[in-house]
């Protein structure tokens, strides 16, 4: 079965996308990229989910993070010694 899609919009004044020198569609496109990395960034999307959000493959989704200067994997030291020590303990 399909996923539900729910169409979202809202209103912008014509001044800004001609600030931004974009169109409707690049404009939006920015939106949702933007979005997907603040719901990625917060924890509250997965990388695959904000890739989806974002209208992208996982793969082309982690390639505008680097593009972007964006860390992909953003761990606390905690996370980090959590993974180090599972990892020792599989040796």
């Amino acid at each position: 079965m399909a996923e539900q899609i729910i169409n979202i919009s809202f209103p912008v004044k014509a001044g800004i996308l001609t600030t931004l020198k974009e169109t409707k569609d690049e404009f939006t496109q920015d939106v949702l990229f933007l979005s997907a990395l603040l719901f990625y960034r917060k924890r509250n999307l997965s990388l695959g989910k904000a890739a989806e959000l974002a209208g992208y493959n996982k793969l082309d989704f982690i390639s505008k993070l680097q593009d972007e200067k964006e860390y992909i994997f953003d761990c606390s030291e905690e996370e980090i010694d959590n993974i180090f020590s599972d990892v020792a303990k599989i040796r």
